[in-house]
């Protein structure tokens, strides 16, 4: 059972998140998922190996911040619970609309030698293009693949919609999650017998248009990104 020992504030303190993450994918994911409780002011989120695998959601309103506590503890984000609490202080957005900002002191910034900077930019250029080779990129290919996309018809607007490439732990639940923040949301399909597909049907078009838009692209797990699109009439 979980105790709250924090008082309640307007910042939650996620950990047990995935590592493996990148840190804009991580901070987009958790938008997704927690602006359904209210207005979010920042999500901190740093890849500092003292701050890995955890996160900091700033809401505008303390109301919104208990919502989302109570609501996604344990659930299931990147194959792994999220841990939940109450951030111990306030952080700087909200520190400075009350009025109690306090300046902390800055580190000295290490002056790093012009030759050492040009030296690492350009290790660092020459590992990309190596990277680029080995995975057979030519310049161009992108804007290839994505006419070749565009090539592919789109079903019509309308007010259902189509996810697959979804992992075999999806349930009803978490895309009920996922969805519901949107206006308009009616209910989720599952297909029976497939995991990796499923319908969600809002009330018009232009709301799950909205949703598609939003959502598009969204990993449930790090290697089943979520394809969206319009339901066949």
């Amino acid at each position: 059972m979980y105790i709250m020992d924090i008082r309640p504030n307007n910042t939650i303190y996620i950990n047990n998140l995935n590592e493996k993450i990148k840190k804009d994918e991580l901070k987009k994911s958790l938008y997704a998922i927690f602006s359904q409780f209210g207005q979010i002011l920042d999500i901190v989120a740093l890849k500092t190996l003292k701050m890995r695998g955890q996160a900091f959601v700033i809401f505008k309103e303390i109301a919104s911040a208990t919502n989302a506590l109570r609501s996604m503890q344990g659930f299931p984000f990147y194959d792994k619970p999220m841990r939940i609490n109450y951030s111990k202080t306030d952080s700087d957005i909200i520190a400075k609309m009350k009025g109690t900002f306090t300046e902390r002191p800055k580190k000295p910034k290490r002056v790093i030698p012009a030759a050492d900077e040009e030296a690492k930019k350009a290790k660092k250029r020459a590992k990309e293009q190596a990277k680029q080779q080995q995975m057979g990129y030519t310049p161009g290919a992108a804007q290839h693949a994505g006419m070749a996309n565009a090539a592919v018809p789109e079903q019509p607007p309308n007010q259902i919609l189509f996810l697959t490439n979804l992992p075999d732990e999806t349930s009803e639940m978490m895309l009920s999650m996922l969805f519901n923040q949107f206006p308009g949301f009616k209910e989720v399909r599952l297909v029976p017998n497939r995991h990796d597909i499923a319908f969600v049907e809002f009330e018009n078009e232009v709301q799950s248009g909205a949703a598609k838009d939003a959502l598009q692209g969204f990993k449930i797990t790090p290697s089943h990104a979520m394809k969206i699109s319009f339901a066949k009439k």
